[in-house]
């Protein structure tokens, strides 16, 4: 072989090593973030199931629905886990068998992530799914109102949220219910403006928000860590024909 010709081929597998060096520490450190966010979101998860102050008003208002999307991510947050110790160990040992298992279970962790997400959002935020359901619970708390269990849960969330209702004390007038003291700004007296409906999609909004972005985040890094794996597979399928 001519001079020149054993110069470029040194040179080019110089070239091969230098890109699974950097692809293969690229996949490792994104791994290890990757590690702390799937944490991150797991203990979320956990938080909001477990939170007293949630799981009463969820308990009171039967909105287990709530927790549908959240139970998803819960399980993909677990997953993500397991797959940023396959991918940290799959890239270090340059395992292509391992690596390819490892962008197809980014896959699954992309899939689950976008749906626990979309159906967290579709029972959390306004104009979702969970604002039929809040409205049907209120007009039956309302209209079921003169039992004293059924009154103590529905006064107890119109005092801590201060709302009135379901869409406002127009629900009392519509329903020929008196209006309770608990509907009323203990300073002004006058009754308060926001129905139940709202307020609570607010509240439930801004918990599932941190969580969403969170999962989010996730996904992209799935969408990277498999792109990346195959990049590294088949870098080392060049590096084995040259060998």
């Amino acid at each position: 072989m001519a001079p020149k010709a054993v110069f470029a081929a040194r040179r080019d597998e110089e070239r091969i090593d230098r890109i699974i060096s950097c692809i293969k520490y690229t996949l490792f450190c994104i791994n290890i973030v990757g590690f702390m966010v799937g944490a991150a979101l797991f203990a979320m998860c956990i938080w909001m199931r477990k939170d007293p102050g949630m799981e009463d008003w969820v308990t009171r208002l039967d909105l287990w629905e709530f927790y549908s999307g959240m139970y998803v991510l819960l399980t993909a947050s677990i997953l993500v886990l397991l797959t940023t110790f396959v991918g940290c160990c799959s890239a270090l040992t340059e395992n292509r068998q391992a690596l390819l298992l490892f962008a197809a279970a980014q896959g699954l962790c992309f899939l689950m992530g976008l749906a626990g997400t979309a159906v967290l959002l579709d029972y959390s935020t306004y104009n979702s799914h969970i604002q039929p359901i809040l409205r049907r619970v209120f007009r039956q708390l309302i209209m079921n109102s003169q039992y004293e269990d059924v009154s103590y849960v529905l006064n107890q969330v119109q005092e801590s949220v201060s709302c009135c209702g379901a869409d406002g004390p127009g629900d009392y007038l519509q329903l020929r219910k008196p209006l309770p003291s608990e509907c009323r700004d203990t300073v002004t007296g006058n009754a308060f403006f926001y129905g139940c409906v709202e307020e609570l999609t607010w509240f439930l909004e801004e918990r599932a928000a941190w969580v969403a972005g969170i999962a989010m985040t996730l996904c992209f890094s799935h969408v990277v860590n498999a792109v990346l794996a195959l990049l590294l597979v088949k870098a080392l399928r060049q590096e084995e024909k040259r060998g």
